[in-house]
């Protein structure tokens, strides 16, 4: 009887797509994937470690695993991904009920790895070179069918000072074109509809092996692949945002009019002491920039509240950028103190009850935006591929082009006929609610 394996993959995409990978590499070798990681004999927690609430979540995730094993319900737990890389020694002495700790270099050993635990009942770790770490290859999707995530790139070479990712990842590298065109035909062959394009910075795409920037030739030979629908990337350093790039979204049309870019803040000097480029000048003059080369795009961003030495009068200059650019899409987190980087060792750091407060009242201005942007939105049609049936609301659900998968708002919609997922729908709104829209189809799509 073949060993069951169950995964739980926790923070970025990016992260899901290396779970993913180690999905197929077990698949392969004879191991029985199991949904419900709880029914499996061996469990994955497949880890994020950026910030403090992350690592928690993580912790918290592997010792409730952990407990189903000293109850006899499972047999074995691995903790693998940012996590166990970043917190190598320390996770191994400070979990013992752990049977394996296996950083990003050792994905590729992870069905010898669970042979070795299972044979030998010892914790095994495993820290492979960050180089090693595998971005192409197979994958299972873990995602709904007609969505999936592609890796064009790995590692991060920015060196932000409030960031552990340069140090858990290692420097960025892309991979070549041709690699990621096979990997994505593979995709729409598989039914995949909707592509999304993901990197630490897409941006920077291609310059570690062609000299320059090659994120808009990537795309243009993405559009050319029969069968995705929509194509979304995520993830664009402001510094980087190309003409060419803005063209190239403008112009093809699989392309959604939708761009990710995490400015972070806007004030000059806090910029700096994160060592991100700009100030709040040439970002306004970008933002009007790119909205004059693509007429109603969605615009969406992240930033950071309490910043060691964020005055009182930097933050207001961040409430004030916020208000003014009214980005149709925006989070805003509290700044997490993340020990070994330069952020965490700078003077002034703030109180965590005041970080926590600029970054509410940060994302109450956003709320008005986005109620406003969504009134608007209203007795309009839009496109919208279903997701599933709320059977509370007694609706379908789906997202639009304006909304990325597991971040954005969703669509409400009530149908006479029935409507799979996967399919797209042109529904007319009706109503808003919060960050979410409300309708009814009025026009059937294409099937996903």
């Amino acid at each position: 009887m073949a060993v069951r394996v169950g995964m739980v993959s926790l923070g970025c995409p990016k992260n899901q797509v290396d779970a993913e990978h180690m999905l197929s590499l077990l698949k392969i070798d004879g191991y029985e994937l199991v949904a419900d990681a709880a029914l499996a004999d061996v469990v994955i927690v497949n880890t994020c470690g950026f910030i403090e609430s992350a690592k928690q979540e993580a912790i918290d995730t592997i010792l409730e695993f952990c407990t189903l094993k000293q109850e006899g319900r499972i047999k074995a737990v691995i903790a693998t991904g940012c996590l166990a890389e970043r917190y190598r020694d320390e996770m191994a002495k400070e979990i013992p009920e752990l049977d394996a700790v296996v950083g990003i270099g050792s994905n590729e050993q992870i069905c010898q790895i669970i042979r070795d635990i299972w044979n030998d009942k010892k914790m095994v770790c495993a820290y492979g070179s960050k180089q090693d770490l595998n971005i192409s290859g197979g994958r299972i999707i873990s995602t709904e069918p007609f969505y999936a995530y592609i890796k064009i790139a790995e590692g991060c070479s920015n060196h932000c000072t409030y960031c552990a990712i340069p140090e858990i990842r290692g420097a960025f590298r892309s991979r070549p074109i041709e690699d990621i065109v096979k990997e994505a035909q593979w995709l729409a062959d598989n039914g995949v509809t909707e592509l999304v394009v993901i990197a630490q910075d897409t941006t920077r795409y291609g310059e570690d092996i062609y000299g320059k920037s090659a994120l808009p030739k990537l795309l243009k030979a993405l559009c050319r692949i029969e069968g995705f629908r929509w194509i979304r990337t995520l993830y664009c350093y402001p510094e980087r945002i190309t003409d060419e790039l803005l063209d190239t979204i403008n112009e093809e049309e699989k392309l959604v009019k939708y761009l990710d870019i995490p400015l972070q803040h806007c004030n000059k000097d806090v910029l700096k002491r994160m060592n991100r480029f700009g100030d709040r000048e040439y970002l306004t003059k970008l933002i009007s920039h790119i909205r004059e080369k693509i007429p109603n795009i969605i615009l969406r961003t992240t930033l950071i509240a309490g910043f060691p030495g964020e005055t009182e009068e930097q933050f207001e200059e961040l409430c004030e950028f916020v208000a003014e650019m009214k980005f149709e899409r925006l989070g805003c987190f509290a700044y997490s103190q993340e020990e070994g980087t330069p952020a965490a060792k700078m003077k002034e750091q703030l109180d965590e009850q005041t970080k926590q407060n600029r970054a509410d009242t940060v994302m109450q201005t956003q709320m008005i935006i986005s109620e406003r942007f969504n009134e608007s939105c209203m007795d309009k049609g839009l496109d919208v591929v279903c997701e599933g049936f709320d059977r509370y609301a007694e609706c379908y659900y789906g997202r639009s082009p304006m909304d990325a998968p597991e971040i954005d708002g969703k669509v409400f919609f009530t149908s006479e006929d029935k409507v799979r997922v996967g399919q797209y729908v042109r529904v007319h709104i009706d109503d808003t609610l919060d960050y979410d829209l409300i309708g009814s189809v009025i026009q059937e799509g294409d099937n996903a």
